[in-house]
């Protein structure tokens, strides 16, 4: 197991946000936390990232406890986030935002990314290479951004609602990537609204409303488990 997220509490001042979130995802996992807006989704990533740090539980990575860590100890311990507003940076050409990500962590084993790599995962940013990020369309902005975090060879992926007002066509591909990235073993979770995408990615899910976790099991199951649909996913 690489992660476990153990009954979190996340505040945002006096609000509490997550109530005992709890989660897990092995390594070579594509793990999905659904949920509507609102739901808790982004601050469950941030609570693991440690962006917005849960005030108890524990979220352990490979056994370590990094819940009172700063986020750039647990992006060191091998952790990639992409947010849901993407961040790149728009006076950049892509070339150079790519290649502000890379660093190789100290007890890396595997062929680190490059930018060849990323080039042949998203070929659109070959192309687009010279281009300043800021001229990018919001698909090509969010495979950027994902692009970026690969080249600091995480070990584990976190993706904030990766899909969020993309066309349609654009998540489509966007998933086939993602599900590249699984062949090449890459550990990623990622939080999402759109349930069709979800369940074309990933394998196992959660399902989390009101800050509390509300379902946990197979997409499978998932998708048989109507009154879980229609009371939290609103399918």
């Amino acid at each position: 197991m690489i992660l476990e997220v153990k009954a979190i509490n996340t505040f945002y001042e006096t609000s509490h946000i997550l109530f005992d979130v709890s989660l897990t995802v092995d390594r070579g996992e594509i793990v999905c936390l659904l949920g509507r807006n609102g739901a808790g989704k982004t601050t469950t990533m941030r609570s693991i990232m440690g962006l917005t740090p849960a005030k108890s539980g524990s979220v352990q990575f490979h056994g370590e406890d990094l819940r009172s860590r700063p986020p750039h100890y647990i992006a060191r311990k091998g952790m990639g986030y992409v947010p849901d507003n993407r961040l790149i940076f728009p006076d950049l050409t892509v070339r150079e935002n790519l290649e502000l990500g890379y660093k190789v962590p100290k007890d890396f084993a595997g062929d680190p990314w490059t930018l060849d790599r990323i080039y042949q995962l998203f070929p659109i940013l070959a192309e687009r290479q010279r281009q300043h990020g800021g001229t990018l369309s919001g698909g090509e902005q969010q495979m950027l951004t994902l692009g970026r975090t690969l080249m600091g060879n995480p070990e584990l992926l976190l993706l904030d609602e990766p899909v969020e007002g993309l066309a349609p066509l654009v998540v489509k591909d966007l998933g086939k990537q993602i599900l590249k990235l699984k062949e090449m073993g890459q550990t990623i979770l990622f939080s999402e609204q759109n349930v069709k995408f979800a369940t074309m990615t990933a394998k196992r899910a959660y399902v989390i409303d009101k800050g509390r976790i509300r379902y946990q099991g197979s997409i499978e199951e998932l998708r048989t488990n109507q009154e879980i649909r229609e009371k939290y996913l609103m399918i």
